[in-house]
């Protein structure tokens, strides 16, 4: 019998990286490949590349260049970039990265096992020619979904597969091989995005918002819920869309019910909310339904409304504020976190002060900072009033020392608060998991200060006793131990 074929994903990014990876190794496994997680043990190392920002791109070039080290020195034969990188650069990426033996777009995933076994066997894969995505679907919501099948969209391949390609646990599963043994999984809600900020180049190279039927959601939670996950995670470009192109803008406070009812799941969070669309019936389904997390990732950016403008965004302070308090006022220990951009051309003195102000108002569980740097192909890349890096830098320095600030004198406030914690890494360094006002990996942690009788995958009630910067230190309560009803609260 010949030996298998084996591949090793490497992932970088965001959680909807993580989905696509996941359809990747799904096709991949269905297609005959062994999976392995170590890159030295594969035949093909494929990079999941990011193309947001300067420094996600360099991570992802890092990337490319330590697997490509690994040729000659171990298993490993080929090195393929796939991700935003990769879809965005094309030609251009293969050019400037020679290392790589294959650059494929989303276009390639449907053909990923053909495509990685023609590299394998020493046969070139033209790099595809970017294009703007946008152009792919057509420009009224409502006509998308005709057109969606003849267009590549990763994360939302089919979750009813023919005989032969279903994974072990039935023909309801989806397109996707777990990566990881983890109790949180991140779920696709919509792809693309419609919003035209004039400092993000992301919809030219995912393309226009279109929103997965809720049966293909509903029936991919059921899946993971077999697979033993807990919490999963709604992730897209923009959540507060999710149904416009269904006929339904409404559609995710339906569906998020149905979503907290699967069984095994005991927590939904929703991510990546924009605040200009938030809706009354929608805050209130976040802050009152059981087992929906009250949890809000709102797209914030800034909050000096002239710099806004410019970000061709909309609100200010006062109404951010104002958000804010409505929210609390259901949950009051609701989880907000946002992401801000500093040094944006034109921004003055008196606009990062009216951001600093927003920040010291806004008691955020977790903020990220970021400085400005131009995008190519993005409207704010042409502005004039360029601030000099130098400034840039000391302004992300200086919000970034107020956030830290803040966020930990937020985590104080959560003192003798009772939060339900998901355990996720059981070990000799401590229980560690995470309350319903943290998202993986950027909203800090809880340290239980008992793990007995825990194991990864529980959700405990416990009292916080002390804090560590963002991260808490908590008591499991006494008879706490399966509690789900309120898991989410």
């Amino acid at each position: 019998m010949p030996e298998r074929r084996t591949v090793a994903l490497v992932t970088l990014g965001c959680a909807r990286n993580e989905v696509d990876s996941e359809e990747l190794a799904g096709r991949l496994e269905a297609d005959g490949w062994d999976l392995v997680e170590d890159a030295a043990q594969a035949d093909v190392a494929v990079v999941n590349t990011c193309g947001f920002v300067e420094a996600a791109k360099k991570d992802s070039v890092d990337a490319l260049l330590e697997a490509n080290d690994l040729k000659g020195h171990s298993r490993t034969q080929a090195v393929v970039a796939v991700g935003c990188m990769a879809e965005r650069y094309g030609k251009e990426l293969a050019e400037a990265l020679p290392e790589a033996d294959g650059v494929l777009g989303f276009d390639d995933y449907a053909d990923i096992s053909d495509r990685l076994q023609t590299i394998l066997n020493g046969g070139i894969h033209a790099s595809h020619t970017p294009r703007d995505r946008r152009k792919l679907l057509p420009i009224s919501p409502a006509e998308r979904q005709e057109s969606a099948a003849e267009v590549a969209l990763p994360g939302h391949g089919p979750v009813d597969l023919p005989d032969g390609l279903a994974p072990a646990s039935g023909p309801r599963a989806p397109l996707r091989r777990r990566l990881d043994g983890s109790p949180v999984a991140s779920v696709k809600l919509a792809s693309g995005c419609d919003r035209r900020c004039s400092f993000c180049a992301i919809p030219s190279f995912r393309g226009s918002f279109i929103s997965r039927r809720p049966s293909d959601v509903l029936n991919e939670t059921r899946w993971l819920a077999e697979q033993g996950v807990k919490e999963i995670m709604l992730v897209s470009e923009n959540n507060t869309s999710y149904g416009k192109d269904l006929g339904d803008i409404r559609l995710l406070e339906s569906l998020l019910p149905e979503l907290a009812e699967v069984d095994g799941i005991e927590r939904v969070r929703v991510s990546y909310l924009q605040p200009a669309e938030m809706r009354p019936g929608l805050i209130d389904v976040l802050t009152s339904t059981p087992k929906i997390a009250p949890y809000f990732d709102l797209s914030f950016q800034h909050s000096a409304p002239d710099v806004l403008r410019a970000m061709r965004r909309f609100g200010d302070t006062d109404r951010f504020l104002e958000l804010l308090d409505t929210i609390r006022g259901k949950a009051p220990q609701a989880g907000v976190r946002s992401n801000f951009i500093v040094g944006f051309p034109g921004e003055s003195e008196a606009d990062l002060a009216e951001l600093e102000r927003f920040l010291s108002g806004a008691r955020l569980d977790a903020i990220g900072v970021f400085g400005y740097s131009d995008e190519e192909g993005t409207e704010a890349a042409t502005y004039e009033k360029k601030l000099d890096e130098e400034v840039v830098a000391e302004r992300l320095a200086r919000v970034s020392r107020l956030a830290e600030e803040l966020v930990s004198q937020r985590a104080e406030e959560r003192l003798g608060e009772s939060v339900h914690v998901l355990v996720e890494s059981v070990d000799d360094e401590g229980v560690y998991g995470r309350g319903a006002h943290q998202a993986p990996e950027t909203d800090g942690q809880v340290l239980l200060t008992s793990g007995e009788g825990l194991s990864v995958g529980r959700i405990v009630e416990a009292k916080v006793v002390g804090t560590e910067g963002v991260d808490l230190v908590a008591e499991p309560l006494a008879g706490s131990l399966g509690c789900s009803e309120e898991a989410g609260r």
